[in-house]
């Protein structure tokens, strides 16, 4: 029979410390990180933006052609369609097939700050 002794709680403890300092940093920049995102939300939902659903004709009628018309993705399978991307001044809007499906602030905050990089 095993006998259990005071040292097996002060272990359990000493790890669990050694594990809350990485886990308070983390947490502590994954804060910040949403603190980000709320900002660029709240600046998206104050501006005039593409809403979700219009059609491309109605996107260029409304803002005017864009800057450029970014190569399509996907449409291999109907699990993955179409997107295209189109590139204004402020704002991408990405179109599932034909129909705007997201409209983002082309801001340094993310990794849209130069989409024809990746085009």
């Amino acid at each position: 029979m095993i006998k259990f002794t005071s040292i097996l709680p002060i272990v359990v403890l000493a790890a669990g410390a050694a594990f809350a300092a990485p886990q308070t940093a983390a947490a502590a920049q994954h804060k910040h990180g949403d603190s980000l995102l709320v900002h660029r939300v709240q600046q998206e939902k104050g501006m005039n933006l593409p809403r979700r659903g219009l059609s491309m004709s109605q996107v260029e009628k409304t803002w005017g052609a864009p800057q450029r018309k970014l190569s399509p993705r996907g449409g291999d399978t109907a699990k993955h369609p179409q997107i295209n991307r189109w590139e204004y001044a402020n704002f991408i809007v990405y179109f599932e097939h034909s129909h705007v499906i997201h409209s983002v602030l082309n801001t340094p905050a993310g990794n849209n700050t130069n989409p024809s990089a990746v085009n």
